[in-house]
């Protein structure tokens, strides 16, 4: 069966954009009981330059390196207790974006609309952040995990002296602390070990056909409860507008690889020419302390010379014989006595 590369920012919205199938994808990552998930207002990272914008109406919305997706969920958690979080799934073609994501992360936890109201034991009313479950979908190798395709980054709360986990839950902990899940595409290769790696094989590289848009699967290599994701997908490569797309996303990701070159080797280039600026200025300063050495050794011969002349005069030897021993005419001599 051919469905639509999942990694292109087009298709997966196409494909995150299906409640069902969002909730299903969402629930097999977080191993999280979903009640409900909904689509929150987000901004993608970036808008294509001006002068693309008349190859299609819908690439005006195209985030281009970090690709945004929040969503809100109503999840039951083992207790039974029923709570909103919000997720954050974000993904990108590259892992230095480290900054970007912190200053997205950052925005989140800054929405004064992501709140909720909590009572408290003694029955007061008060606001408290809503937690965040950051979801990272990562195009590049991560250095150190390569052999990881799923990250879970857990919150692990202790008792500083005992050094014993602490189970209970607050909701002031849970609102300023979060968990996080990496999703490492790279390390998805042939790995099927569960299911949720069956389900992230969508994402696995290795099966594109020659046309990088397109990925060849087995449905019935997918579990039923996933098989509706698998067509989805299958519905996103039939949709010409999302095959325009992701013609369009190849050719931008191309310039934006040609332009990071350009400016790393701007940068190269500028911090190579610092270098053989410093080198110049070392070796210069290594020339004025070696200049500087050898006047001092020169006025020290020249100081032990004129030493040895007065030495030789208190000895009454004739200035005639010191000159002519030495090398020195009677004029320096004579300056060097008096």
């Amino acid at each position: 069966m051919e469905i639509a590369n999942p990694i292109y920012d087009v298709v997966f919205k196409y494909l995150m954009e299906d409640n069902k199938v969002a909730k299903i994808l969402l629930c097999a990552l977080t191993d999280l009981e979903i009640l409900t998930v909904s689509f929150l207002p987000q901004e993608l990272s970036a808008n294509l330059p001006e002068s693309k914008k008349d190859k299609s109406k819908i690439t005006q919305s195209f985030g281009l390196s970090i690709y945004r997706l929040d969503f809100s969920a109503r999840i039951k958690e083992k207790s039974g207790e029923e709570k909103v979080i919000i997720i954050e799934v974000q993904k990108s073609k590259f892992t230095q974006e480290q900054m970007r994501f912190r200053k997205y992360l950052g925005k989140q936890y800054m929405n004064e609309n992501f709140f909720s109201w909590v009572t408290s034991v003694d029955g007061k009313e008060f606001k408290a952040g809503m937690p965040i479950l950051p979801i990272y979908f990562l195009g590049e190798p991560i250095e150190g995990f390569g052999d990881s395709p799923v990250i879970k980054i857990n919150r692990n709360i202790k008792d500083r002296y005992t050094n014993e986990v602490i189970e209970e839950r607050n909701i002031f902990i849970d609102a300023l602390f979060h968990e996080g899940i990496i999703v490492n595409i790279n390390a998805l290769k042939g790995k099927r070990r569960d299911e949720l790696e069956i389900l992230l094989s969508i994402f696995d590289q290795s099966n594109r056909k020659e046309n990088h848009h397109i990925m060849n699967v087995k449905e019935i290599d997918f579990p039923e409860k996933f098989r509706p994701i698998i067509r989805r997908l299958q519905a996103a490569a039939q949709e010409k507008e999302v095959r325009d797309v992701m013609t369009i996303e190849d050719d931008f990701l191309a310039e934006l690889n040609d332009y990071e070159h350009r400016i790393s080797e701007e940068r190269r280039q500028k911090e190579e020419a610092i270098v053989k600026q410093e080198k110049a200025i070392i070796n210069q300063n290594e020339a004025i302390v070696k200049q500087n050495e050898a006047i001092f050794k020169q006025n020290e011969a020249i100081f032990k010379q004129n030493e040895a002349i007065r030495f030789l005069i208190s000895l009454n030897i004739p200035k005639e014989e010191i000159s002519q021993r030495l090398g020195i005419s009677i004029v320096d001599i004579n300056s060097i006595n008096n």
